[in-house]
């Protein structure tokens, strides 16, 4: 037995969400939604860790104890808290994450140098289920469908997670939004990623994602926000966006990232075929620079392998379904 699962809080999420019914526990202690909706806004700010409940959820105690580590200011211990909370998000337990987000956001859009960046990656992860990372055109943009319900590792209700740190990225939208002019372009990819997980102020948010393209001129960063306008506009169903994304991918004037991103963005938000205009563009602009200049997103990172980019990876997967499982091959998406 692991160790884990002798954890109290892990067995009362098997009898709550696993023996038992999660509507149950709606509005409860167990209910990571309303614990993280509840922290107030002196807590956040005061980076007051003892009156969050983190013992309620697996892997609570451990998640209190990288929070703390992370002000401590030494290197190597804000580098060993943010990669433990990104193993829980690949080992599909954010349960106890979630509500670190209002705290993330606070040490990413702080006044203090270093890792910003890789704190709102963080925060853009625990936003995001399992799925992340599959890159088919009905995948790879997804959050989760109201009739799915999905559970972590230990049994807990991966839905409530996600959508915790989703509303709480919501909350502090304010916060947020100014990174978008941010001088670190990381720090620009990894507010737009998070942003794009938010799960209200929709429109604000797009109007600040289109409102950056014009002045952007670093070409991971234009493609992020692309992608960051795709996923936010299916997630709300925005129906706009799908006729902007086309006008994108068409326009030669365009920038090759923006027009690529593009071609992405719109291929996940339609089901039509994909036109010969399109395979087309991507024969032409889809090139090894124009790879390695998207390689820094976080959606690429999510599916990239040691011999093939994400960007290609997403090709063969959304251009050639057949060929999506299939290893490292040489071919026009290879």
């Amino acid at each position: 037995m692991n160790s884990w699962e002798l954890d109290p809080a892990y067995r009362a999420v098997v009898r709550a969400f696993v023996d038992g019914d999660p509507l149950d526990q709606v509005g409860g202690p167990l209910d990571v939604r309303s614990v993280v909706a509840g922290i107030r806004t002196e807590t956040k700010d005061g980076f007051l860790l003892e009156e969050v409940p983190w013992d309620r959820f697996p892997e609570g105690a451990r998640v209190w104890g990288a929070m703390e580590r992370l002000r401590s200011g030494d290197a190597a211990d804000v580098g060993g808290a943010l990669g433990m909370l990104i193993g829980l998000c690949a080992n599909d337990m954010r349960a106890a994450a979630a509500p670190t987000v209002p705290f993330l956001i606070r040490i990413g859009t702080g006044p203090e140098a270093g890792y910003r960046a890789e704190a709102l990656s963080v925060v853009g992860e625990v936003a995001r289920m399992r799925h992340q990372g599959v890159c088919t055109r009905d995948d790879m943009l997804r959050f989760y469908g109201d009739d799915e319900w999905c559970f972590e590792v230990t049994g807990y209700l991966q839905n409530w997670s996600v959508q915790a740190a989703r509303d709480a990225i919501s909350a502090d939208t304010g916060l947020l939004l100014p990174l978008l002019d941010d001088p670190d372009p990381a720090l620009r990819i990894s507010a737009a990623y998070a942003l794009a997980a938010a799960s209200d102020r929709a429109r604000d948010t797009l109007t600040a994602f289109r409102s950056r393209l014009p002045a952007e001129r670093n070409p991971a960063v234009l493609a992020s926000l692309v992608l960051a306008i795709a996923q936010l506009a299916r997630a709300h169903q925005d129906l706009g966006t799908v006729v902007w994304m086309r006008a994108c991918w068409s326009d030669p004037v365009r920038p090759p990232v923006v027009r690529v991103s593009a071609a992405l963005g719109w291929m996940c938000l339609t089901d039509v075929p994909v036109p010969d205009e399109l395979r087309a563009m991507l024969d032409d602009l889809v090139t090894d620079e124009t790879a390695r200049s998207m390689a820094p997103l976080p959606w690429m990172r999510a599916i990239e392998t040691a011999r093939t980019s994400g960007l290609h990876r997403c090709l063969r997967s959304m251009l050639d379904p057949d060929m999506a499982d299939i290893g490292d091959c040489d071919g026009p998406w290879s």
